[in-house]
C-alpha cells in the first residue's frame, strides 16, 4: 500500500457502518494513508454528526453502509441516508458499500446521490483510489467556483476603471473587438504601467472564451528550476517538495486565456518547451511521460523589443499573430484628467475619506508631467494625493510627482534632432545611468527594456553601471 500525504483539516472521512470491525478496519487503512475518520454506527448517528457541522467543512466524503438493524439484503436504510445527504449536503461525496452488491443497488445508489459504489469485501487500493478521486473531484469543482466568482468581481472592476477617451486608445480597442472572437494569439507591446494587464482581461472578456478561466503568469517572476512546474504541472515525488499531484498553469487555463506577462524575461533555455505548448496544445507534467492536451488561447505582453533579444523567431510568430502596440500615457492626454479622478474616487472609497475637488493647478500639473510610470504612477499619485491632500481641495505639490521627470513638450528634444540613431541611444544610455547612479536594473526599468537588453546595449557603446545592491 503506498501512503499517501495530505492535509488533515480537509481529509476527515465519515464512515456510517453498524459493524464496530468494519469501522476499526477502515479507521486503520485511512490513517496510513493519512486520512482521518470519524465512526457512526447508524444513519441517525450519521446525520447527528453532519447536522454539528452544517458547512461539512470537516468532512471531505462520507462512506455509507447499505444495510443496518431493519433487514440485512435491501440496502433501503443506505439509499435514505444517502439521498437525505444528498439533499442535505450536495457539495458532499457519498460513497455506497455493501457486502450484498447488485448491478441493481449500485444503480439505485447512484441515482439518489451516491458518487460511486463499493462491494465488501473491499480491496484497500479500491477504496483509497475511489476516495482520492472524489475528494480531488470536489475540490476542482470548488475552486472554479471560487474563481469564476473572483473573477467576475475582477471583470466588473475592469470595466469601471478603463477609460480611452483619447483617439490612440479608441483605435486600439477598435483592434482589440476586431480580433476578440478569433482563437488567434495576441502579442501586448508596451512600456511598464501601460495596462497590458487590464487589455488582455478585455480581450478575454470580449472573447467566445470569457466564461471559463483566464490566467496569468509572470513569466519574469518564475525561477528556471520552477518554471516547467509553474506552467505545466508536476506529479507528487517529481521533485523534492512535490508532495501532491499539481495542475499546471496550461492546465488550469483549459478552455480559456493563459495571459504570459513580461514574455521578453523568458530564457532561451525554456522557449522551447512553451513553443511546443503553444503550437500543439501538448505538454507532460514534470515527473511523468504522459503526455496532455488543452485547448488555451495564449495573450503574452512585454516592454522589450523582442526582435533585438535572445527569443526565437518561430515562438515570437507562434505569440504575435496579432501584435498590438500600447501607447504610453504621454500619448494619451485626452484620458489623463478622466483617468486622474477615478482613481482619485477609488482611493477615497477604500480609505474612507470624503472626494476632493482638483485644484486648478493640478489639472495643468497632470497634463503637464511626462509620466515615466504610465497609467499605474497616476494611481499612485493619485492614492497618495487622497491620503495627504485637504478634505476640500487637492493641490499640485500633493500629487508628490518626481522633480526629475521631463515635462512633455512638442516635437523630439532639440538635443537629439541633430543625432544619428547611435549617438541618440548613447546619450538615453548615458542620462538613464546618471540618474539612477549607475543602478541597472532602474536604468533599465526607465528606459523600458530588459536588463539583459541593457547590458547589451551598454557593451555596444563600451559603457558600464553598477549592480544594484
Amino acid at each position: 500500500m503506498t501512503e499517501v500525504s495530505r492535509s488533515a483539516a480537509a481529509d476527515r472521512i465519515l464512515v456510517v457502518d453498524d459493524q464496530a470491525d468494519v469501522r476499526a478496519a477502515l479507521r486503520l487503512l485511512f490513517k496510513v494513508a493519512g486520512y482521518t475518520m470519524t465512526g457512526a454506527e447508524s444513519p441517525e448517528r450519521a446525520l447527528a454528526v453532519l447536522e454539528r457541522d452544517p458547512d461539512h467543512g470537516e468532512f471531505a466524503a462520507v462512506l455509507v453502509d447499505m444495510n443496518y438493524s431493519q433487514d440485512t439484503t435491501s440496502g433501503r436504510e443506505g439509499l435514505a441516508l444517502i439521498e437525505r445527504i444528498a439533499q442535505r449536503w450536495p457539495d458532499l461525496p457519498v460513497i455506497a458499500m455493501t457486502a450484498w452488491a447488485s448491478i441493481e443497488l449500485a444503480v439505485e445508489a447512484m441515482r439518489v446521490g451516491a458518487a460511486d459504489f463499493i462491494e465488501k469485501p473491499w480491496q484497500n487500493a479500491r477504496v483509497l483510489n475511489v476516495l482520492e478521486s472524489r475528494i480531488a473531484l470536489r475540490r476542482s469543482r470548488r475552486s472554479e467556483r471560487r474563481f469564476g466568482a473572483a473573477q467576475a468581481l475582477m471583470m466588473d472592476e475592469v470595466d469601471a476603471g478603463f477609460v480611452a477617451e483619447s483617439a490612440p486608445m479608441r483605435r486600439l480597442l477598435d483592434e482589440l473587438a476586431r480580433i476578440a472572437d478569433s482563437d488567434a494569439n495576441v502579442l501586448l507591446l508596451g512600456e511598464n504601467g501601460t495596462g497590458k494587464t487590464l487589455l488582455a482581461h478585455r480581450l478575454h472578456q470580449g472573447s467566445p472564451r470569457r466564461e471559463r478561466p483566464f490566467v496569468r503568469v509572470d513569466v519574469g517572476g518564475l525561477t528556471p528550476t520552477l518554471f516547467e512546474a509553474e506552467l505545466f504541472g508536476h506529479v507528487r515525488g517529481a521533485y523534492t517538495d512535490a508532495r501532491q499531484d499539481r495542475a499546471g498553469r496550461f492546465e488550469l487555463a483549459d478552455g480559456g486565456t493563459l495571459f504570459l506577462d513580461e514574455i521578453g524575461n523568458l530564457p532561451l533555455e525554456q522557449q522551447p518547451k512553451l513553443l511546443r505548448a503553444i503550437e500543439d496544445g501538448e505538454f507532460e507534467r514534470l515527473g511523468t511521460s504522459r503526455t496532455q492536451r488543452v485547448d488555451v488561447r495564449v495573450v503574452a505582453a512585454t516592454n522589450a523589443d523582442l526582435a533585438a533579444e535572445r527569443f526565437r523567431r518561430d515562438l515570437l510568430y507562434r505569440l504575435n499573430t496579432f501584435q498590438i502596440r500600447v501607447p504610453p500615457l504621454r500619448e494619451r492626454r485626452d484620458d489623463v484628467l478622466p483617468l486622474a479622478r477615478y482613481y482619485l474616487a477609488a482611493a477615497c472609497r477604500r480609505y474612507q475619506r470624503p472626494l476632493p475637488q482638483l485644484g486648478p493647478d493640478v489639472d495643468r500639473a497632470l497634463l503637464d508631467y511626462a509620466w515615466p510610470g504610465n497609467v499605474r504612477e497616476l494611481a499612485h499619485a493619485m492614492e497618495r494625493a487622497a491620503l495627504l491632500g485637504g478634505d476640500r481641495c487637492i493641490r499640485a505639490q500633493d500629487l508628490r510627482l518626481q522633480p526629475d521627470a521631463s515635462p512633455i513638450v512638442a516635437g523630439a528634444s532639440p538635443s537629439l534632432q541633430p543625432m544619428k540613431l547611435e549617438d541618440a541611444e548613447a546619450l538615453l544610455l548615458r542620462d538613464a545611468l546618471e540618474r539612477h547612479r549607475g543602478n541597472l536594473q532602474r536604468a533599465a526599468k526607465q528606459l523600458g527594456i530588459t536588463r539583459q537588453s541593457l547590458y547589451r546595449r551598454l557593451e555596444k557603446h563600451g559603457m558600464h553601471g553598477d549592480e544594484p545592491g
